[in-house]
């Protein structure tokens, strides 16, 4: 059986989010879906997941999984908001404590806060196989980016998350806590051995001004012509590319709020006495 598809952009953050199913009145799995946030105000809203909501009920599918590809940087996770109107489970890669652990530290979170991933439904290791309904699905450990990227692998689908983006602007940075660009190298090296005609789902898309979003690309697109690892890119040249590449980037907008819900599952921080929830911005350390 071949999954169904239903991709949502969010233009915002150039986000991708994926809803995955059987068939219709069947079994659905969400990939990487957002909260949409005011960082001038610090409001959520639920637009963007809205429309997955709806899609969900429209096709009057069952939701299995909320599947996150890795702790995102560039925009809030609404699993918690989908999950509390859909069910399913909240599912990310098992090496999600390493993550939250450096982040614990940084952001001096509180000491109740388990750094063992506990906070997720379902760990999920490499190459462990689950089902969505009639659809089995595979789970690919693919670091780099960050130390727990994981993608998911649904027949001829498979889903990137910031391994790959569209071949005309690239790859993933490896410059944030525990990436590694020789990671990457080799995570990407994984999926573009697979056959030519699979399809590579993205998370994100940052089109350039003449062409529209994209949500998907294939392997043999990106072996062809991905300008940062396309065939005959060897590992040395992509480490360098990368090293000196990420050495230009700026700091994500929303990388402080986001981390800080996103290794939560989509939960706020705790409210405090007043029974508000707060982002801490840390000083002079990013």
């Amino acid at each position: 059986m071949q999954p169904i598809i239903e991709s949502f952009f969010d233009a915002v953050t150039s986000t991708v989010s994926h809803v995955i199913y059987d068939q219709v009145g069947g079994h659905a799995a969400v990939i990487d879906p957002v909260l949409d946030f005011d960082v001038k105000s610090g409001r959520t809203s639920t637009a963007s997941a809205d429309k997955i909501l709806h899609f969900i009920h429209e096709h009057q599918l069952t939701l299995a999984w909320i599947l996150e590809t890795h702790a995102h940087a560039d925009h809030l996770s609404s699993a918690k908001y989908l999950q509390k109107n859909l069910g399913g489970k909240i599912a990310i890669g098992a090496h999600i404590g390493s993550v939250q652990g450096t982040f614990k530290k940084l952001f001096n979170l509180e000491d109740s806060f388990a750094v063992d991933g506990s906070q997720f439904d379902v760990l999920l290791d490499d190459n462990q196989v689950f089902q969505i309904g009639q659809l089995e699905a595979k789970a690919l450990f693919v670091p780099g980016h960050t130390p727990a990227d994981m993608a998911y692998q649904i027949e001829d689908a498979v889903f990137i998350g910031d391994t790959m983006f569209s071949p005309d602007t690239g790859t993933a940075r490896c410059d944030f806590p525990g990436g590694d660009a020789q990671q990457l190298y080799r995570s990407i090296q994984k999926l573009l051995v697979l056959p030519p005609e699979t399809r590579l789902f993205l998370c994100h898309d940052y089109p350039p001004a003449e062409r529209h979003h994209l949500s998907m690309s294939t392997v043999a697109e990106q072996r062809a012509g991905n300008i940062h690892v396309h065939d005959g890119v060897s590992e040395a040249q992509f480490i360098s590319m990368r090293k000196k590449r990420d050495a230009t980037l700026t700091v994500p907008i929303l990388i402080l709020p986001a981390v800080q819900v996103n290794i939560r599952a989509g939960n706020f921080p705790p409210a405090e006495s007043n029974g508000n929830s707060y982002l801490k911005i840390p000083l002079n350390i990013l």
